[in-house]
């Protein structure tokens, strides 16, 4: 195949689903990875798709490369946050074993705990603090702190991860797509994403509608890994998958 039909098939076949992954390119097309890897790099220096870790996005499809300061998003669709921070809360029960992600929708639920018998794992240190005034035991992972998302990262953490298994999990997320289903700017933090979601049960990204039909650097999970939690879904295209709950605000 030339490479000018090859470079045709990979910007249609990228538009067309929004979001591909090397591998699923590698597949469509027949060739190799180094193939693959090297005509992405021409087309995104030409415009004509955005070369991201592990695969390509749409030209015209939102990219969010950079987290945002904690103080900045809590001020974002904060009634949102607020109204779906209140239903996550709610499914916690009696002896449920929780990971609460570090975030700022995360973090409101807190608010929201019913007074039950709960156990907390986190890797948001705000979190931890907030957890335990709040009456409940509570772990912190140890490991790298990340200032911008008051996080807690890297080795340490997963090592930490590896030994717990929880009944239910909260995450938040940068990005939500239905090709490159859930991601986030950072490797490190999205590895501790990855790790706790391998480690729970039950799975809840908790956000709001803004970051539908976005794709951020690192994907650690698959849109259909996780049920959706949000509000004031924009995106009717969204409402026909079973995984979005969609809350009254």
């Amino acid at each position: 195949m030339l490479s000018e039909e090859r470079h045709q098939r990979i910007v249609n076949f990228v538009t067309e689903r929004q979001s591909s992954t090397i591998q699923q390119l590698m597949e469509e097309l027949g060739a190799s990875e180094s193939t693959v890897r090297r005509d992405l790099a021409e087309l995104d220096s030409a415009g004509l798709l955005v070369k991201v870790y592990g695969g390509a996005v749409a030209k015209n499809l939102i990219f969010d490369s950079k987290d945002a300061s904690v103080e900045s998003r809590k001020v974002v669709n904060h009634d949102a946050k607020v109204c779906i921070a209140r239903y996550a809360a709610s499914l916690i029960q009696d002896n449920d074993f929780v990971y609460l992600d570090a975030g700022t929708t995360t973090e409101l639920m807190i608010d929201f705990l019913p007074k039950h018998k709960v156990v907390f794992v986190t890797n948001g240190f705000s979190h931890a603090k907030k957890l335990s005034e709040a009456g409940f035991l509570t772990y912190i992972l140890g490991g790298e702190i990340k200032l911008d998302t008051e996080s807690i990262v890297g080795e340490e953490a997963l090592g930490s991860l590896s030994k717990y298994h929880f009944t239910k999990g909260f995450w938040g997320t940068n990005g939500i797509n239905v090709n490159s289903g859930f991601s986030t700017p950072d490797v490190k933090e999205a590895l501790v994403k990855q790790t706790s979601m391998d480690h729970t049960q039950k799975k809840y990204v908790v956000s709001d509608s803004s970051k539908f039909s976005k794709v951020s650097c690192v994907t650690f999970a698959a849109f259909s890994d996780a049920t959706i939690i949000t509000a004031n879904l924009e995106n009717s295209a969204y409402r026909q998958y079973k995984n979005i709950i969609e809350v009254e605000q």
